[in-house]
């Protein structure tokens, strides 16, 4: 029986549905929380290793499955540059989106300190950041693309995210997907040879959109995209090929 592990809490809001699904397909189903050891002895027996948070230990063990030959959803080349704020940055600009500014001259007006890595857990406050970015958002609204590969085609979805509360607006909801972002976040996918990807988008004072950050372990919340992230999922093994 084909069996599938997944880096992250069992209570994933993502992963937990998605397990259910893929084990209702005959798959079996194994969490190791990131914080714990992953052993080789853990991995070798799998047929995908599914890594749903950027953790050190989840990192190690994505280096690890594709040194030996387990299918991983994301491997560990993808989420390492998909997590490079300047290497994704980059990319998205190639690939024809509007990008912000970037300024390694120190703090300034009308930047924000950024991060090299989008790892979980907060930055060191004392520590100085390594460069600053433009913030060019205009609205307290971020238009965030998910896109997941199931094998045979790319699904996208688009969620506007509110992180200041207004009258009457909810703080999530579904928009239309605009075709020439959508087509941006295919290319950022194919580039790295990503299976799935989260991309945030922010509306300037032009109106025009730039992307701002990316994502390799998306949690899809709000696009209702679980079936598609099982395909996917599936994808990588005997029984979903």
């Amino acid at each position: 029986m084909d069996s599938i592990g997944f880096l992250c809490d069992p209570d994933h809001p993502l992963f937990r549905p998605v397990a259910e699904r893929l084990a209702a397909r005959g798959f079996g189903v194994a969490f190791h929380r990131p914080t714990d050891s992953v052993t080789p002895a853990d991995i070798d027996p799998l047929s995908a290793l599914v890594a749903g948070e950027t953790h050190p230990t989840a990192l190690a063990a994505l280096r690890y499955a594709d040194a030996s030959g387990v299918q991983t959803w994301n491997g560990f080349a993808a989420t390492v540059a998909l997590s490079a704020r300047l290497v994704t940055l980059s990319a998205l600009e190639a690939a024809g989106c509007r990008v912000p500014e970037v300024s390694f001259d120190g703090p300034q007006d009308g930047y924000a300190a950024g991060r090299r890595y989008v790892w979980n857990g907060p930055a060191n406050l004392d520590e100085t950041a390594p460069f600053h970015v433009e913030a060019v958002g205009t609205e307290p609204v971020d238009h965030r693309y998910y896109a997941v590969d199931d094998g045979r085609e790319t699904h996208m979805r688009a969620v506007e995210l509110r992180s200041e509360l207004v009258d009457g607006d909810p703080v999530l909801r579904r928009t239309d997907v605009d075709v020439s972002l959508a087509a941006s976040v295919r290319e950022l996918l194919d580039w790295f040879d990503a299976r799935a990807v989260a991309v945030d988008f922010s509306r300037g004072e032009d109106e025009a959109f730039y992307a701002v950050r990316a994502t390799p372990t998306p949690t899809f919340t709000g696009a209702g995209m679980d079936r598609r992230v099982a395909d996917s999922i599936a994808s990588l093994t005997t029984i979903g090929a």
